[in-house]
């Protein structure tokens, strides 16, 4: 868990700098789920990319799309593509563009309208159910999302099909661009709402790599129903003056921001290694 959590703080690293670069990205968004997507990437899903077409590979959908600079960065440090390639992010003619485009190895669909992950990942598992097949079928969300109805008609599916090949997860990070969630939309009890559809739901700290651990290998023991795990998190989780701001949803460092955000990611990836 140590190893994971230094490489947390190295895979910000890289999200700082291709936000800064790019002059264009999501980093609270990044920062808050960069710990659910290490956690899966390195331990949890059975999933290489020498081996990216395999039927029995897991599934992977990041719904909340526009967090893809976190996403892009775990599957160039994976080696799924050279990290070189990064440096092209939302660059003319790069198929690194700022939502998860199908064209990237490792991408299973192109997500970025919200909403619509969940439903797409009901449809694997069932496909995986009528196959045979073994692979799980995880799907990232945001809460701001959560808001859309196609969300709840996916978790009423997953539901009536005992989807238990299916685990969701919700970066329960509690901002989005006009607000709190429960400003915008009233959210709680995410528990209650989730359990009434017929899943078995987890709530963990999604900053902590123990938290997860325990939740991810729970929910693979999980039968005849579909898991979400609720993952409180903080959004812009790793820089100071980044977490808990609103503002930072959709904002590009300056310089000195850019300067300070590394020294501060730096210390953070060294303290974690000790």
């Amino acid at each position: 868990m140590q190893n994971l959590r230094a490489k947390s703080f190295e895979i910000r690293k890289s999200i700082w700098n291709m936000i800064y670069k790019a002059k264009a990205g999501h980093v609270g968004g990044d920062f808050s789920v960069c710990d659910i997507l290490v956690s899966l990437y390195y331990k949890h899903m059975n999933i290489e990319p020498d081996e990216i077409d395999s039927p029995l590979r897991d599934r992977f959908i990041l719904s909340k799309g526009h967090s893809v600079e976190a996403y892009y960065s775990v599957l160039a440090d994976r080696g799924f593509f050279p990290k070189e390639d990064l440096e092209t992010f939302s660059q003319f003619k790069s198929k690194y563009i700022g939502h998860p485009n199908n064209k990237v190895n490792g991408v299973e669909m192109n997500s970025g309208s919200l909403g619509h992950g969940l439903s797409v990942g009901v449809g694997m598992a069932i496909a995986g159910k009528m196959d045979h097949l073994p692979y799980n079928v995880y799907v990232v969300m945001g809460d701001g999302e959560l808001a859309e109805g196609s969300v709840w008609e996916g978790a009423m599916a997953a539901g009536h099909y005992k989807l238990d090949n299916l685990i969701a997860v919700i970066d329960r990070n509690r901002l989005q661009i006009s607000g709190t969630t429960e400003e915008v939309m009233t959210q709680d009890s995410q528990e209650e709402r989730w359990r009434s559809f017929g899943w078995h739901v987890l709530t963990t700290d999604g900053n902590n790599y123990d938290a997860l651990d325990h939740a991810f290998k729970e929910a693979k023991k999980v039968k005849g129903k579909p898991t979400m795990i609720i993952a409180e998190t903080t959004k812009g989780y790793g820089i100071s003056f980044v977490e808990g701001k609103r503002e930072w949803h959709h904002k590009v460092p300056n310089a000195e921001e850019y300067l300070k955000g590394l020294e501060e990611l730096e210390e953070r990836r060294r303290a974690a290694n000790e």
